[in-house]
Formats: C-alpha cells, structure tokens, sequence
C-alpha cells in the first residue's frame, strides 16, 4: 500500500494476525471496580473489537491476586475468543497509581500469565533489563506474547530516539513493540508516522504507534498504512488522550482501505 518493504514477521493470537498492514482495533476496559468493568464488556461485545485490554492499574483490588484473576476469568467468559492485552501501565508513563511494588507487580502478571486468560503482556522498556528478560522467559513458558512499549505524554522525542527504542524491543526478543507519544504540532504527528515507516525497515516484529492528543487523532484512523498493526479506539471510555469511538474508527479505516 505504501511502497515500502513489508514487516516479515507477523504474531498471531486466537485467529487475529498481528502484522503490517492489519489494522486491529482494540478495546480499553479501565473501569475500577467488577461493576464498572462490566458495563464496559457489556458495551465492548456490541462493538465487536479485534482486541480488548483490560488497564488493571485502574482496579481497585489490584493488589488482591484473587480478585484479579477472577476478574480476568469473568472478562475472558465475555469476550469469548477475543484477544485480551493486559496491561499494568507504570506511573512514570501514564498509568494510574497502584500499591503494589515493581517486584510485587511482577509477580502478578507471572500469576495472571499462568491462568491462561491473557493472550499478551504489555510491560514497559524503562524498566530494569533483569524484569524485562525474566518476563520474557515467563511470557515464552506459557505462550503469552510479549509487547515491550514506550510512552510519552509530554512531548514526542526525535526520530532516532524513538528507531532505538523498536531496536531495544526486538534485542529484547519481544513479540510486538508499542511507541506512544504525545503531539504539540502536526510535526509530530509526521515524525511519529516516518519513525513507523522507518521502523518497519529496521526491525523485523509487529508495530504499534499512536500519536497522542488532537493532532495525533489521525493517527489511530489510518497508521496503519505505515505500518502500525493495531489502534486503540473508545469504548465506554477512554484511556488516553485522542481516542476516536469505535464506530467512527472502524468507518475510516474500512473506508482508507477499500479505497487503496
């Protein structure tokens, strides 16, 4: 579609292909409690999303391994075979405060890992190397995939900045990687969508990239032409700045490509 040299590898995940070229829109589920989570699943099955990720630092029992695993069992019973991302978005790059420590936050995800119910893991490249390989090692044993991601809600940094962190991700041997960054200026949102396409030239796994905030809206609608594989659109609410609703989302891009 762009004339660029295709991403070779792909990653697929309960009949979903995670790859260039494939715009797959996922669902945040951010609700705090079982009853607003509910409501979200309620309104996520009407949508139809490709994904659903559930942003458990925004549960208030997060620190209950009980409590979360069976509220991931009760999303998984909703979504059916739809992908599930979980995610415990770190603080330092937007997430919602939490209780737990970094040792204690892993420990969860290696419990939630072994249920079963989650089909991949988003954890962040600024954490400690040690964390990030030992929860590659954990991902492989239970055939969980792996996104390593970096976000920015202040300002998105230059090009080679953000080229190193898709190399840092794939040295790293993750599945996917995940740039999100926040636009000042519509040059930003041209930097965030040549450092795609540049990307994809550069690393072999799967891209997600989204410029955040108004300008970076047009982003989520057509990335995917340069390259990025899944966008995040709004469900019952939003988890970051520039969500489009589902509907509008999946209308553009239905649009984009029959018309490519």
């Amino acid at each position: 579609m762009n004339g660029r040299v295709a991403q070779r590898k792909s990653v697929k995940v309960r009949g979903i292909e995670l790859g260039d070229g494939n715009a797959q829109i996922c669902i945040p589920l951010v609700g705090k409690n079982k009853m607003e989570i509910i409501s979200e699943l309620e309104d996520a099955k009407v949508k139809k999303p490709d994904l659903v990720e559930w942003r458990a630092d925004f549960f208030e029992n997060l620190n209950d391994t009980v409590k979360v695993v069976e509220m991931l069992s009760m999303i998984r019973n909703h979504m059916e075979d739809v992908p599930i991302l979980f995610t415990i978005r770190s603080t330092k790059e937007g997430g919602n405060p939490i209780l737990l420590t970094e040792s204690e936050k892993i420990k969860l995800i290696a419990d939630v890992c072994a249920t079963n119910h989650v089909d991949i893991i988003d954890y962040e490249l600024i954490n400690e190397k040690d964390d990030i390989i030992y929860l590659r090692m954990l991902t492989n044993k239970h055939n969980v995939k792996l996104v390593l991601s970096y976000h920015n809600f202040e300002y998105t940094p230059e090009l080679s900045f953000l080229l190193d962190k898709c190399v840092a991700a794939e040295s790293y041997g993750a599945d996917l990687v995940k740039i999100s960054v926040m636009s000042l200026k519509l040059d930003d949102v041209l930097l965030l969508l040549q450092a795609t396409q540049d990307a994809g030239k550069l690393v072999d796994i799967p891209l997600v990239t989204i410029s955040m905030g108004k300008y970076g809206a047009i982003t989520r609608m057509f990335g995917f032409v340069f390259g990025s594989t899944i966008t995040f659109g709004m469900g019952q609410n939003s988890s970051a700045p520039g969500q489009i609703p589902v509907e509008e989302l999946r209308s553009v891009i239905e649009i984009i490509k029959k018309s490519s």
